[in-house]
C-alpha cells in the first residue's frame, strides 16, 4: 500500500479514493494532485516514490518535468503580457520581431501563431544539439522559415515550436527571458515553484522521469519517418527522439519553454487559481477580459500534426483537449505522459497532477480519473 501524504477538505475524500487508485491499479510510481476551489486548496496530496533508483519518497516539495503542461505557464506569461500592453494578440507577429516577417509570415499574428496554426511546427534548418539548447538559433531558423502550410487554413500541434516563438515573443517586448520572466513576474510574487530553466539549487529535489513501456524512443520507431508528427516529436533534426536526456541537468537548465517546466501539482493548481473568481489571497493575476481574449476559440477540429481534433486559444488549450469533466469555459494544457493542469471558471476550480511514471497508453485513464473525481465532489 503506497502511503498518501497531504490534506483533503471534507467532501473531495473521492478524489482521494481516485489517487490511492491511481497507484494500486493505474501503475503510477510517484505522483501529486491538487485542487483550489474559489482561492482555497481543498486537495493537496503527493505519494509514491520519486527516486526509484535510491527509493527516495515522494515530498511535499517534489519536482518533476511536467512537458507540455509547461506551455500553459507559458501562455498565462504570454497573456499577462498582452495584460499589460505589451503585446496585443491581433498584431504581427513581426511587429514584435521583425525577422519574423521572412518568407510570407508578415501577417501571422500572436494569436493565429500561438493557436499553432502558423504552420511552423516543424523546424527545417538542421541544427546540432549545442544549437538547438543555445535559443538563438532555433528562433533565428524559424524566423527565415517558409510555413509548412499556409497559415490560418488549418492548426497542427507545434509541439516544441510553440515554445520558442512564445518566449522569443516576451523576450522581444519584456526584455528578459520567458524563464525569468516566469520567475520574477509570476513565480515568486505568488509563491509558485515552477520553473523554466532550473536553478542547480533545486536538483535534489527532482523526482527523475520513470520510462515508459514502449519507451519514448520505441514508440517513435514505429511511425513513419515521412509523417510530420514523427518529424514534430523528435525535432528539431531528431535531438528529442529518446527517453534519458529529460533526466540530465543539461535539459533542465536550458528554457524550453513548450517541454521543459519543472514544477508538481500544487504550483499548476495555485497557478491557474490566480486566474479565475478572485483569485488565491484576494490577488488575481489574469483578469477577466484578459481570459476571455485567451481562451475565445481560435482553432477546433482535426489536428494537422497528433490527428485528433484539438482545441486552441491564445496559448492554452480549451474542451475538448482537456480532461472530459472540465467545463465549457476550462483553459490550460496537458503534458506528455500523463500530466494535466486547467482552471474552469464557472465551477471556481482548479485542478493539477504532476506524477514521473510516463504512460502514452491509451489506457492511462490517471489524470481522467481524477478530474471526475473532484467534479462528483462539486
Amino acid at each position: 500500500m503506497v502511503a498518501i501524504e497531504g490534506q483533503v477538505q471534507p467532501g473531495f475524500e473521492p478524489v482521494r479514493a481516485a489517487f490511492e487508485k491511481n497507484f494500486a491499479e493505474r501503475h503510477d510510481v510517484g505522483a501529486s494532485v491538487c485542487v483550489y476551489r474559489h482561492g482555497e486548496p481543498v486537495v493537496d496530496l503527493w505519494g509514491g516514490t520519486a527516486d526509484v533508483t535510491t527509493n527516495r519518497p515522494w515530498s511535499a516539495d517534489t519536482l518533476v518535468t511536467v512537458f507540455s503542461m509547461t506551455k500553459g505557464v507559458t501562455a498565462v506569461a504570454i497573456n499577462l503580457a498582452i495584460q499589460r500592453g505589451l503585446l496585443d494578440a491581433d498584431a504581427p507577429v513581426a511587429q514584435y520581431w521583425p525577422e519574423f516577417a521572412a518568407e510570407g509570415k508578415a501577417a501571422i499574428t500572436v494569436g493565429t501563431a500561438l493557436s499553432h496554426q502558423a504552420g511552423l511546427a516543424r523546424i527545417d534548418r538542421p541544427l546540432s544539439r549545442a544549437e538547438v539548447l543555445a535559443w538563438d538559433p532555433v528562433v533565428e531558423a524559424i524566423a527565415a522559415q517558409r510555413p509548412i502550410w499556409e497559415p490560418g487554413t488549418q492548426h497542427g500541434y507545434h509541439m516544441r515550436s510553440y515554445g520558442w516563438i512564445a518566449g522569443e515573443l516576451i523576450r522581444r517586448v519584456a526584455g528578459t527571458t520567458v524563464g525569468t520572466f516566469v520567475r520574477t513576474e509570476i513565480a515568486e510574487p505568488l509563491g509558485i515553484d515552477f520553473h523554466i530553466g532550473l536553478d542547480e539549487r533545486h536538483e535534489e529535489r527532482i523526482a527523475p522521469l520513470v520510462t515508459p513501456s514502449p519507451s519514448y524512443h520505441e514508440g517513435i520507431a514505429t511511425l513513419p519517418e515521412d509523417w510530420l508528427l514523427t518529424q514534430v516529436i523528435s525535432g528539431p533534426s531528431g535531438h528529442f527522439n529518446y527517453d534519458e536526456m529529460w533526466n540530465t541537468r543539461e535539459l533542465r537548465s536550458v528554457e524550453l519553454p513548450s517541454s521543459n517546466g519543472v514544477g508538481n501539482a500544487r504550483a499548476v493548481a495555485r497557478l491557474y487559481a490566480h486566474c479565475v473568481g478572485d483569485g488565491v489571497d484576494g490577488v488575481r493575476l489574469l483578469d477577466d477580459a484578459t481570459v476571455a481574449g485567451a481562451t475565445a476559440v481560435r482553432t477546433r477540429g482535426p489536428d494537422a500534426v497528433i490527428l485528433v481534433d484539438t482545441a486552441f486559444g491564445v496559448g492554452f488549450m480549451l474542451p475538448p483537449s482537456l480532461p472530459s469533466p472540465a467545463g465549457l469555459r476550462s483553459f490550460g494544457h496537458g503534458g506528455a505522459g500523463g500530466s494535466a493542469g486547467f482552471a474552469d471558471p464557472d465551477a471556481g476550480i482548479s485542478f493539477a497532477y504532476a506524477m514521473n511514471k510516463m504512460r502514452f497508453d491509451p489506457a492511462d485513464g490517471r489524470a481522467e480519473a481524477l478530474a471526475r473525481a473532484v467534479y462528483r465532489c462539486l
